[in-house]
């Protein structure tokens, strides 16, 4: 017989591979999709007020200062600041019928680093492969229209299942003021990979495959000190939920997926920054004009 410490990992493996099996197709309902729409434009209503308000740029902008000073300290250390985010209606939840909302914000502190070289970065698309490897596989500028970008990205993580998609962003960027920008990018298209690198490799229906990533938002904001430079992502995106009797499991460790990816971001996104030659990065700046 086994005893309750070895029954464990034995459960859990159970539950895992059980998981996976059960996670069929499952189609993304209108309802979902306009629950998590109205999140979003909640979200990015709460984003505009404080980009426009002097002073609170940044999230940790907003907290006593006490508590500023000291997660200023921790990230200028070194560590990444992460938080799990959640947008309500006044004091209401907002429902999400059969869908996951995953909404995380991460800051990190690039010492050194001015903010023309981090939006260079940022901009420069056709290398995003090689800066965030292994998550972003493939990537290429698709079309540019001033600060208007349209890219592609090849994604791939693995988690409780391995998944790749062929995905479609686009990103707009705002000088908000000669130290400070920001990026709202968006997914418009997101289509799972079904064997990928195979010689039958094709793409399920878009909003009809395993459900993993229906929608995904990234909010990066800049803020270049004396010192360095800050960056803040906030992550928003949208899954499927999963059955009841595996939700206690599968769920959290779903949520866990943005806390991981958004750390690994930033470090690379630092390293990028610090490290690559000037030489190799296209002849893209920051916004020309600040917004009012």
């Amino acid at each position: 017989m086994f005893s309750n410490r070895t029954a464990l990992p034995f459960a859990v493996l159970f539950v895992t591979l059980s998981s996976a099996r059960i996670i069929h197709a499952s189609e993304l309902k209108a309802h979902t999709a306009q629950a998590f729409q109205h999140y979003v434009e909640l979200t990015e209503a709460r984003m505009l007020t404080e980009i426009a308000t002097p002073g609170q740029f940044l999230y940790i902008d907003t907290l006593p200062e006490e508590e500023r000073n000291r997660d200023i300290e921790r990230i200028k250390a070194g560590q990444v600041y992460i938080r799990q985010m959640t947008t309500k209606e006044g004091d209401k939840k907002i429902e999400i019928h059969d869908g996951l909302a995953h909404h995380w914000l991460a800051i990190g502190f690039l010492p050194k680093a001015h903010l023309a070289g981090a939006i260079r970065i940022a901009q420069d698309y056709d290398h995003h492969a090689d800066y965030f490897a292994p998550d972003i596989q493939r990537s290429h500028l698709v079309s540019q229209d001033g600060e208007h970008f349209h890219a592609y990205f090849r994604l791939y993580r693995h988690t409780i299942v391995t998944v790749t998609y062929n995905t479609e962003f686009e990103a707009e960027y705002t000088l908000s003021s000669p130290t400070q920008a920001y990026c709202f990018s968006k997914a418009t298209r997101i289509a799972e990979v079904h064997n990928p690198g195979d010689k039958n490799e094709h793409e399920y229906p878009v909003g009809n495959d395993h459900g993993f990533l229906w929608r995904l938002n990234l909010y990066t904001r800049y803020v270049e000190v004396d010192d360095g430079l800050f960056i803040q992502v906030e992550f928003l995106s949208l899954s499927r939920t999963v059955p009841a009797l595996f939700a206690w499991f599968v769920n959290p460790y779903l949520r866990s997926i943005p806390r991981d990816y958004l750390t690994d971001y930033i470090r690379r996104f630092g390293k990028a920054v610090n490290h690559l030659s000037e030489e190799r990065l296209p002849a893209t700046s920051a916004p020309a004009q600040p917004q009012p």
